[in-house]
């Protein structure tokens, strides 16, 4: 592939390992509520790669009244704490981002996470570094993925025109976000929250659109940078 001026990231099943946490917890705050029978693969299924203002949206409608204030601030409160103690990041994950900036790409971030976790994250996991005011949550724009706003946001952010920006994400919601935004979008199935259905995830990331889709981040690399490390 043609080597993009600057990739921007989706963070979490990309870069960090954290969706199994994630999903465990909105699963266990959700049954709190008295929402029987949601189990972590119905979250994955459903929310995977959207924010949790949509999640809260979701929960609204199963209780038949409006989302706890309370939800948000609960569930990311028990997740930060997860990531504490068992926060990893995805295998190559600081090797690939020291690639790309010895090759004097751009990088940057587009999470659906709030500002709050997505800092947390970055700080917890080590890769805060690389993403000095770079890095850019759904909670900044009106509409998160899978409208193109955030990429969007994020290529202003550095300065880059969407055509030269390349989207590595894990989600179809995510894909369709980068597309819409006029970006090329790479699937990436890696994450083990994806273990047990990789080959349907890759599916549906091509039919969202995605060029490629790799499983790890060195092949990511290979790929953007056109050759081998």
């Amino acid at each position: 592939m043609n080597s993009p001026a600057a990739v921007i990231f989706d963070l979490d099943g990309c870069l960090v390992d954290s969706e199994p946490l994630s999903l465990e917890v909105l699963a266990t705050e959700m049954r709190r509520l008295g929402i029987d029978g949601i189990t972590v693969n119905d979250i994955r299924d459903r929310f995977l790669g959207v924010s949790i203002q949509d999640i809260c949206r979701h929960v609204s409608e199963r209780l038949g009244q409006a989302c706890p204030d309370d939800f948000i601030d609960r569930v990311e409160t028990r997740l930060l704490k997860e990531y504490q103690t068992r926060l990893q990041q995805i295998e190559n994950a600081q090797r690939l981002l020291e690639r790309l900036s010895n090759a004097g790409m751009k990088t940057a971030l587009a999470t659906g996470s709030s500002l709050r976790r997505m800092t947390a994250t970055l700080e917890i996991s080590g890769l805060a570094s690389h993403f000095q005011g770079t890095a850019y949550s759904a909670e900044q724009v009106t509409n998160g993925k899978p409208a193109p706003d955030l990429f969007l946001f994020a290529a202003r952010g550095i300065a880059t025109a969407p055509k030269d920006c390349v989207v590595i994400e894990d989600s179809p919601h995510g894909v369709k976000g980068a597309i819409s935004a006029g970006m090329r979008a790479i699937g990436f199935v890696g994450g083990t929250h994806l273990h047990d259905i990789r080959p349907h995830q890759t599916q549906l990331l091509k039919s969202a659109g995605a060029s490629k889709i790799f499983e790890s981040l060195q092949e990511v690399g290979d790929a953007i940078l056109d050759r081998p490390a």
